[in-house]
């Protein structure tokens, strides 16, 4: 079998990590991948520890069962820098130590959601909770790809307005 990146990681060994991991393989050759699909982001700045977490919070912070991981890779994906990594350091560690406070490994660890939610309450004033949040909203939302899951089509104003596409076709009220 080949190594991938020559780091001593092989495609075996790759599929058996993400079939433990259920969600995401956390690899040790600079990237997360999705085992359930074709798509894997590449980290260089932070960790692939901390990626894999600010992925898990946004899923958190942003909840879609039907919006998948990818698009959430994306919108954070912009933290990977060395601008941020200082702050996104000092956040996953907080919110690793709050894990542990309650009993987990760390936040990947934390099985439940709502044990999960808890944690991020109490950092919810921070600035990296608030940084995070903040740029999920465009980062997450303005991804054309996902409109479709959400049943919005778009702006109207080059299709000539709503008034006339569905603006009154509401039969409920």
């Amino acid at each position: 079998m080949s190594q991938l990146k020559g780091k001593g990681l092989t495609r075996r060994a790759l599929l058996s990590r993400a079939m433990a991991a259920g969600t995401l393989a956390v690899a040790g050759a600079g990237f997360i991948a999705a085992p359930d699909a074709a798509w894997a982001v590449e980290v260089s700045a932070i960790s692939e520890h901390e990626m894999a977490t600010l992925l898990q919070m946004a899923r958190d912070i942003y909840p879609h069962d039907r919006v998948g991981d990818r698009f959430y890779a994306i919108a954070i994906k912009g933290y990977d820098t060395p601008e941020q990594k200082a702050m996104v350091a000092e956040g996953i560690a907080a919110l690793d130590a709050a894990a542990q406070a309650a009993g987990h490994g760390n936040y990947l660890g934390v099985g439940w959601e709502a044990d999960r939610v808890a944690i991020l309450r109490g950092i919810e004033d921070s600035d990296f909770f608030q940084t995070v949040r903040g740029g999920l909203v465009t980062g997450l939302y303005n991804q054309k790809e996902v409109w479709p899951i959400f049943g919005y089509e778009g702006e109207s104003f080059s299709q000539g307005g709503y008034i006339d596409r569905g603006f009154d076709d509401i039969d409920w009220l």
